[in-house]
């Protein structure tokens, strides 16, 4: 994605820490800058605007903007850049756990915006690649344990061994077109329903 077909939404109270933002993205090269003046129903400005990235600018960050940040970069799934006048280390800390991608205090410099915006898209990128990743994981270790429950009704039921359990399974998924796993959750469900 190049600079120029960015979207990226602004969001400042104050207008003159909003131009300092826009002239640092418009000089970035970033094609379209969208100014939201506060944070108002919020994640449906952003759902309707798809920016490719939120920057937000505050004095200082409250738990009910890190929550309304924290909406928009998960429910939303894009990358929030934060520039705070003041900070702690608890208020970083509940950032980090907001999902904000790039958290920088008392660095809002014109020449720092572009680099910083870069990051953020990575480590967004990075972080939802490995949501997915851990998704996955998941989803198979839930097919692995239905598998070996099935395997097992059908070894109690049928008096198979667990490679012949197995390979029923196998037989019957590829007969049917289907997952190994839907047809263990299909026996597993049967025998669920049967008690």
């Amino acid at each position: 994605m190049t600079e120029s077909s960015l979207t990226v939404a602004v969001i400042d109270p104050s207008r003159a820490r909003a131009a300092i933002l826009e002239e640092g993205l418009r000089a970035a090269g970033v094609g379209r800058v969208v100014i939201i003046p506060d944070t108002a129903d919020l994640l449906e400005r952003v759902s309707a605007l798809k920016p490719d990235v939120v920057v937000i600018h505050l004095e200082s960050p409250s738990r009910d903007i890190l929550e309304q940040m924290s909406v928009v970069s998960r429910q939303a799934e894009r990358p929030v850049a934060m520039f705070v006048d003041r900070s702690d280390s608890t208020m970083m800390q509940a950032a980090v756990d907001a999902g904000i991608s790039a958290y920088v205090v008392d660095g809002l410099r014109q020449e720092r915006i572009k680099p910083i915006l870069d990051i953020a898209i990575l480590r967004f990128n990075a972080f939802a690649r490995l949501q997915r990743e851990l998704s996955e994981a998941r989803g198979e270790l839930a097919d692995r344990k239905l598998i070996e429950r099935a395997k097992g009704i059908l070894m109690s039921i049928k008096g198979l061994s667990e490679d012949e359990a197995y390979k029923q399974l196998r037989r019957k998924a590829m007969n049917e077109k289907r997952k190994i796993a839907d047809i263990a959750r299909a026996i597993v469900t049967t025998a669920d329903l049967l008690g």
